[in-house]
């Protein structure tokens, strides 16, 4: 067997496992009866970075809280990013058992009116010329059927995707996928996955001296020029993991980039649709239209795996062959879980609470910005929020995960992009009083670096 590698582990996607310091804390603040819990699991599941071996042990949820076998609530941060309304929220869980009366499960080759109730919810919400829907039984099938319907529409198998993106974790989603985490020794990839760097608000590869990048679009003309058979470009909208937007007027470049060459635009907006940044959907922000959209994380209310492919009527090619017939593909329990979760964020306006407590914590944040040195920039939209720690120019992964760390013993759980941005992603049921209290406790973390 090949030896493990004891390098510095890799941190380019959430706060790993397996440092010092993550051994130290569980010393600190796990009791005998948390550490037997977390052996037994380690015991039986398979090992990687970013899951097993666990941080905790968690007995309940509710609200914007987790509860750890010892009794302590944590406020989520993180909620692996499907916990738009908060966990286990009433409407999400009466519609689920309504449902398992009725109909828990709707095989293939049968419909059901739930599944068509949300088809057509989503087909309403999303940007006109969005008006084909699929689901799937998570984010990363979802961007598979959208990867193979790109090949059927084009013709073509090349994809153009941006490095440090995440789009799934299997091997075509890594392969379209940039982090060095997931593609780092596994062997060989899909055949046509070519990337470019991504915009960035800062200096670029290209060092763009203007705010639209026109060096990094340029590069992307290129890279169409010279490929000649792209099928897609693949992006997420907004950076998810280091909360970054785009540059001004960027993806409606890109747009016109693709129109010209053929190419079709997808957006993975798994972990960043339904609302939190403060519209339905993250590609309002910038007045640009995909040709496909693909769903995740929070659309099954934090309760169902649930994700959905959402494509332009003139992509519907495909009758005759099979894009993705999952055995949940039309899940009765999933999709009223969907709904439900849709009727919440529009008729309770977390929507709305989203985007005013958002501007609230970002001139916070702002504030807080220009008292602690390290804090090189604050970023955000709605309630997804970024805190990028530097120390002398360069990243301060060290510091950010002494940052992480203190919090979670003061009862905040969030997750570190980047290897040195806070990314901080509440419910959008969270109060003004709960997220000025996380705001505290990671400036009192911050504070404490000196």
């Amino acid at each position: 067997m090949r030896k493990k590698n004891q390098a510095e582990p890799e941190r380019s996607e959430g706060d790993v496992n397996i440092s010092p310091r993550r051994t130290s804390w569980a010393a600190q603040h796990l009791d005998e009866k948390t550490a037997a819990m977390l052996a037994e699991d380690a015991k039986y599941f398979l090992h990687q970075s970013l899951s097993t071996p666990c941080l905790n042990a968690i007995r309940a949820s509710r609200g914007i809280y987790l509860e750890d076998v010892q009794g302590r609530e944590i406020m989520d941060f993180h909620g692996n990013s499907v916990h738009q309304v908060g966990h286990g929220h009433a409407r999400v869980i009466d519609a689920i058992k309504a449902q398992l009366d009725q109909l828990p499960f709707c095989p293939r080759r049968y419909t059901n009116q739930v599944a068509i109730d949300l088809a057509r919810r989503l087909v309403e919400l999303t940007p006109a010329g969005l008006d084909k829907v699929l689901f799937a039984p998570g984010g990363t099938s979802a961007v598979g059927m959208a990867l193979k319907l790109a090949r059927y529409a084009t013709g073509r198998h090349k994809t153009v995707s941006m490095w440090d993106s995440f789009h799934g974790a299997s091997l075509d989603a890594i392969s379209i996928g940039g982090e060095a985490l997931f593609r780092k020794d596994v062997g060989p990839l899909l055949p046509g996955a070519e990337h470019i760097p991504p915009p960035t608000r800062g200096k670029c590869l290209f060092n763009c001296s203007d705010e639209h990048h026109s060096g990094c679009l340029e590069y992307l003309e290129y890279v169409f020029e010279m490929q000649g058979d792209v099928a897609a470009l693949i992006a997420e909208p907004m950076r998810w993991t280091t909360v970054e937007p785009p540059p001004p007027g960027y993806w409606r470049s890109v747009r016109k980039i693709c129109d010209r060459h053929g190419v079709l635009l997808i957006f993975d907006e798994i972990p960043s649709a339904l609302g939190r940044t403060g519209k339905m959907f993250v590609c309002e922000h910038f007045d640009v239209v995909p040709d496909m959209l693909v769903i995740g994380k929070g659309l099954g209310g934090g309760v169902f795996p649930m994700a959905a492919l959402i494509a332009n009527e003139s992509l519907d090619i495909v009758g005759d062959r099979a894009l993705g017939h999952y055995t949940h593909e039309k899940s009765s329990v999933g999709c009223a879980a969907a709904l439900a979760t849709l009727d919440c964020l529009q008729q309770e306006g977390l929507i709305e609470n989203s985007r005013e407590l958002g501007k609230r914590a970002l001139a916070g944040l702002q504030e807080m910005q220009s008292r602690l040195p390290i804090v090189h920039e604050v970023r955000g939209l709605g309630l997804h929020l970024g805190i990028e720690l530097r120390r002398d120019g360069e990243p301060a992964r060290d510091e950010a995960e002494a940052v992480l760390y203190d919090s979670l013993s003061r009862g905040l759980s969030y997750k570190i992009g980047g290897g040195c941005v806070l990314t901080l992603c509440p419910p959008m049921t969270i109060t003004a009083e709960e997220l000025d209290r996380a705001l505290d406790i990671v400036e009192a973390g911050i504070s404490a670096l000196g």
